[in-house]
């Protein structure tokens, strides 16, 4: 037998980021558009990033924007899938900023939920929690909808440190929500421990449909390889997750984010390799590390 290589037909872009990266090349390719600004790079990958600011996208942060004074009269602002909080589309609008608003239809439903459930809890000295990666845009996106007012616990630790400091009072209502990227095993155990402690706990599924069965059908695709090659931005919240299900399974799993980082010693002569990756991986990559894998076997 010799080397085979298989790509995940399940990974690459979800349905958001493809929405706002499609959204970006049409302005940027529009005639008399050359610059796009966006807050925050709109995919978590460094490949794909670079492609897109050839085109004449410009990253900027949040403090960035905070200390911007030239003149951004009539210069367009890109936000991206993760969302923003509220105070952001403030600022943009005093620098006189146009906003070009890319945030993820399902992330926009969920910022309103937490909104809607904040005006519920808050009156009865309620609680909201937010299950997620403290720090992540998206997140930071979501505390801002309750200017700040809401625990935000990354893992089942954090949360029983919460309620060993009595900041949750199980006398009043709680309401939990997602992070919509988050690992949905992990979500229902915090959630399973946060209503073990009475029935004022209201448990909000918030993970993404397609982020739920990409974890289910992932393990399966791991499990079905010898040697499984995960292609992702360094910085992608969403690809460590995804790549510890890999390894979970499957102990010979390798991260990458571009061909250059692969090592022809983590293969054998008759391996069958799967090559899958994050919501933020593009096609084109997962098949350019395709391709340097198949180098090896000629």
């Amino acid at each position: 037998m010799a080397l085979t290589v298989e790509i995940d037909k399940d990974s690459g872009f979800c349905g958001g980021v493809i929405r706002a990266i499609t959204s970006a090349e049409e302005y940027l390719d529009s005639p008399g558009h050359n610059k796009l600004f966006s807050l925050g790079p709109i995919v978590h990958n460094e490949r794909e990033l670079a492609r897109l600011e050839a085109k004449g996208l410009v990253c900027i942060d949040s403090d960035d924007l905070k200390e911007m004074r030239t003149v951004t009269e009539g210069e367009t602002l890109f936000i991206r899938a993760h969302g923003e909080p509220p105070e952001t589309y403030e600022i943009a609008h005093n620098l006189g900023f146009k906003v070009k608003d890319c945030t993820c239809p399902v992330v926009l439903k969920l910022q309103q939920s937490i909104l809607e459930a904040y005006g519920r809890v808050k009156p009865e000295g309620g609680k909201i929690i937010i299950y997620g990666k403290i720090g992540h845009a998206e997140v930071l996106g979501l505390v801002g909808q309750v200017q700040g007012d809401a625990i935000v616990v990354e893992n089942l630790h954090m949360l029983e440190r919460e309620m060993e400091l009595g900041h949750i009072d199980f006398n009043a209502p709680v309401e939990i929500f997602s992070q919509t990227t988050k690992n949905p095993d992990e979500y229902d155990e915090i959630c399973s421990v946060l209503k073990s402690n009475g029935d004022n706990v209201t448990v909000h599924d918030t993970i993404c449909k397609q982020v739920k069965t990409r974890h289910s059908r992932l393990a399966d695709f791991a499990a079905g390889h010898d040697i499984i090659i995960f292609v992702a931005g360094k910085l992608s919240s969403n690809g460590r997750v995804l790549c510890d299900i890999c390894k979970s399974v499957n102990i010979r799993t390798y991260k990458v984010d571009s061909p250059t980082e692969i090592n022809a010693d983590w293969f054998l002569p008759d391996d069958r390799v799967g090559v899958c990756g994050a919501t933020s991986t593009p096609k084109w990559l997962l098949e350019d590390v395709a391709s340097e894998i198949e180098n090896f076997a000629r």
